[in-house]
């Protein structure tokens, strides 16, 4: 199923290795060789913190992103733990991007460690295109002391998911006449917005790879997902026509994230969200950014969606603001007798720190 309508494009999807603890290690080369692991203090394994992000010796053990630090800490006592420092995390996040804008004529930056490039303009064929990325790859090493996985591909969706194919330090190049291929033999969680719910209903109606999923009835993945269905079909046929495009002015900022199992433990709620108010702390930063509102979206098992908002009588940047706003938005939603599919927090009514001046 080819997409005859969608113009020929070179996409890069650039995603920096394992970032905190990277850059941690770059600073510090006695961490060479050593599970390390960014999140917070583990206190003997009682902490109560999650793990923001780890290296790959700390993986070899089972640690992950998200995990609560006790368990990290029953995985991996010997890792070195270490509190996160945004405000280097930040600062060379700014000099990759810096690097990548001066290679392509339209660049989207995603969070901190990621981006898209658009390189139609700038290579005539995917092997010109390859030269870049290696160049690209090679400043950063050069410039940064960091390694980067990138992805190349017809759309963002096939970037996207190349440049995670061979991590870390990896070059994955899907020339458009090989989507297909590519996809077919991956799992069905690779697809973006595909998460474990959605892979266990699709598994349920036996769909367990990207190539099920092209060859499926269409009518039957809509009368079950509804839109979704629809977009997860052309998205295992490789299609996606959305554009990279700069960030204008910022509306706002969010995160959420989809419990691998529905909880109904209250201090695991509250960990994620402290760690999901961090990271929108660390992107308020990185923007040069203040905010009034903050609002929290809490969804139970039966996908019964709340949303609750509160707006602060002073504009602030403050990490404390956002944890202490967002834990007293979720309390009324704690309840022993229910369980939490999914929770996210988003801040808004955004001022420009630089212009004073008002973005929404």
């Amino acid at each position: 199923m080819r997409d005859m309508s969608e113009k020929r494009r070179i996409i890069f999807h650039l995603d920096m290795d394992h970032f905190y603890t990277a850059v941690e290690e770059r600073e510090r080369p006695e961490y060479a060789g050593k599970p390390v692991i960014v999140g917070a203090d583990p206190k003997e394994g009682k902490g109560r913190g999650v793990v923001h992000t780890c290296n790959y010796e700390a993986r070899k053990f089972g640690v992950r992103s998200g995990m609560p630090i006790s368990k990290a800490w029953k995985l991996c006592p010997t890792a070195i733990y270490l509190q996160p420092n945004f405000e280097l995390y930040i600062q060379v996040s700014s000099e990759v991007m810096t690097i990548l804008r001066n290679f392509a004529d339209k660049f989207e930056q995603w969070g901190i460690d990621e981006a898209f490039l658009d390189m139609t303009s700038r290579a005539k064929d995917y092997g010109e295109a390859e030269v870049l990325a290696r160049q690209i790859k090679r400043e950063i090493l050069e410039r940064e002391r960091l390694t980067c996985s990138i992805g190349v591909g017809p759309n963002k969706l096939v970037a996207k998911i190349a440049s995670d194919f061979q991590k870390p330090n990896g070059l994955t190049v899907v020339r458009e006449e090989d989507v297909e291929k590519f996809l077919a033999p991956l799992s069905v969680r690779k697809l973006l917005w595909v998460g474990r719910k959605t892979e266990q209903k699709l598994a349920e109606i036996g769909i367990k790879t990207i190539d099920d999923l092209a060859h499926y009835d269409p009518t039957v993945l809509t009368e079950n997902f509804g839109m979704m269905g629809t977009q997860m079909y052309l998205m295992a046929h490789g299609i996606d026509r959305s554009e990279v495009q700069e960030r204008g002015e910022i509306k706002s900022i969010s995160r959420e994230t989809t419990f691998e199992e529905d909880t109904a433990d209250a201090t695991i709620v509250l960990n994620v969200l402290d760690k999901l108010s961090e990271e929108v702390h660390e992107e308020v930063l990185s923007q040069n950014i203040h905010f009034r509102t903050v609002t929290v979206k809490i969804r139970y098992e039966h996908f019964e969606t709340h949303t609750r908002g509160k707006t602060l009588p002073f504009v602030t940047d403050r990490l404390q603001d956002i944890k202490r706003t967002a834990r007293a938005l979720t309390q009324p939603y704690l309840k022993p007798d229910r369980k939490i599919r999914l929770i996210g927090i988003r801040v808004s009514n955004l001022v420009s720190a630089k212009k004073q001046k008002t973005l929404v």
